[in-house]
């Protein structure tokens, strides 16, 4: 039977905050976005454990109050320059221990706010697909496309279009393989590393609620949403 592995690339520096830490480190809700990103994963059962990617000179994971976690998250610091050079060598890291049909939850470390309704629907969906997928939410805004002045050039039409979530969830050998082949340079996530193979991975409805950190003013939105889990 397929296990469920999660994995955290958390090797960035979190550069469009700004700030003095890590932004993986930053605190929400009495904890790091970090320690609510992995708590949130192990908070279903049916994952096994949590790989966390951590930069090499990383001294902030080990003083996290990760309590009886701790035994289900391994640490492993490989991680590279971008995003997908961390979760490459974090697979590359999990070679031997885990098969190439065994399911692979790629997370951001800045989405503290995902819960175990949102993962079994991904399980569900995702289970017996023969590709996998990721959490995504449908375009709800109009879109407008600007020139470099800040002026409209045009309307875009917003049918089908969804913005990318995390868990991004593919079996190992199968990501193994697209990040392999890929331009890890240009790889934005795991989806489209798995898209250029020439696969379509599922896409499985999310939640706003599954909000990722990425300015100063979205600390304040994940504390209240936090409240209300």
């Amino acid at each position: 039977m397929a296990r469920h592995i999660a994995l955290v690339p958390a090797a960035g520096i979190g550069a469009r905050l700004g700030t003095a830490i890590p932004k993986q480190y930053l605190p929400v809700a009495g904890r790091s976005l970090l320690w609510h990103a992995v708590a949130g994963l192990l908070a279903h059962p049916t994952v096994e454990r949590v790989a966390v990617v951590l930069h090499p000179q990383d001294a902030r994971f080990e003083q996290q109050p990760w309590g009886e976690m701790r035994a289900r998250i391994a640490a492993l610091t490989c991680g590279g320059a971008a995003r997908a050079e961390s979760v490459r060598n974090g697979l590359v890291a999990l070679r031997g221990e885990v098969t190439d049909q065994d399911w692979v939850l790629v997370h951001d470390a800045a989405r503290p706010c995902l819960t175990a309704a949102m993962l079994q629907c991904l399980f569900e969906t995702l289970d017996s697909d023969a590709v996998g997928g990721l959490l995504a939410v449908p375009v709800a805004d109009t879109l407008k496309r600007g020139d470099r002045d800040g002026r409209i050039v045009r309307t875009e039409p917003r049918e089908g279009l969804w913005r990318a979530q995390t868990p991004q969830m593919f079996r190992y050998g199968l990501l193994m393989r697209a990040l392999e082949s890929a331009d890890l340079a240009a790889v934005t996530d795991e989806a489209s590393a798995v898209e250029a193979l020439g696969l379509s991975p599922r896409l499985v409805q999310g939640s706003e609620r599954n909000l990722k950190v990425t300015y100063p003013e979205d600390l304040a939105l994940a504390e209240l949403i936090l409240a209300s889990l």
